[in-house]
């Protein structure tokens, strides 16, 4: 009798196991594609930025966008995209490394370091910094939110 019931405990464990570990697959499954998604979303904007066209930037960015520079200036979705336009702020190239994104709900925290060659208004020069990007998913597409950046000590 108790080895029936030995038997009987260690299916049900098993069991249940099983069905834990299938209903995990799916989350995390859709985790992996939230994060491919929101990793898509950011490298568009990164072509974007180095060939700007409120065209191609409008729907990468939130109308709420909250751009924080580096040193301290902060845009709005206008005056981001109009700047990049004018070439106020004008990437030459962009390269990001060590990026990681983690998905909570219809939000997204992105974080890498940027390092570019730029031509601010015709005077080029070089930059490095790291960068916290908030994304969120608005309307089935992964919007920029608010972004700050923070110089990298060297």
């Amino acid at each position: 009798m108790f080895r029936k019931f030995l038997l009987a405990t260690a299916a049900a464990i098993a069991v249940a196991t099983l069905a834990g570990c299938a209903a995990s697959a799916p989350a995390a499954s859709h985790a992996a594609s939230a994060e491919q998604a929101v990793a898509a979303a950011a490298e568009r904007l990164r072509l974007a930025m180095i060939d700007p066209t409120p065209a191609a930037l409008a729907p990468l960015v939130a109308d709420d966008l909250s751009y924080g520079h580096s040193g301290g200036r902060v845009d709005t979705k206008d005056s981001f995209i109009g700047d990049l336009v004018a070439g106020k702020s004008d990437f030459v190239t962009i390269t990001i490394t060590d990026q990681t994104i983690k998905v909570v709900g219809n939000s997204a925290i992105v974080r890498h370091t940027l390092t570019a060659d730029t031509n601010d208004s015709g005077k080029p020069g070089k930059v490095q910094i790291k960068i916290l990007g908030v994304w969120q998913q608005q309307g089935g597409q992964w919007k920029l939110l608010a972004r700050q950046a923070v110089r990298v000590n060297t």
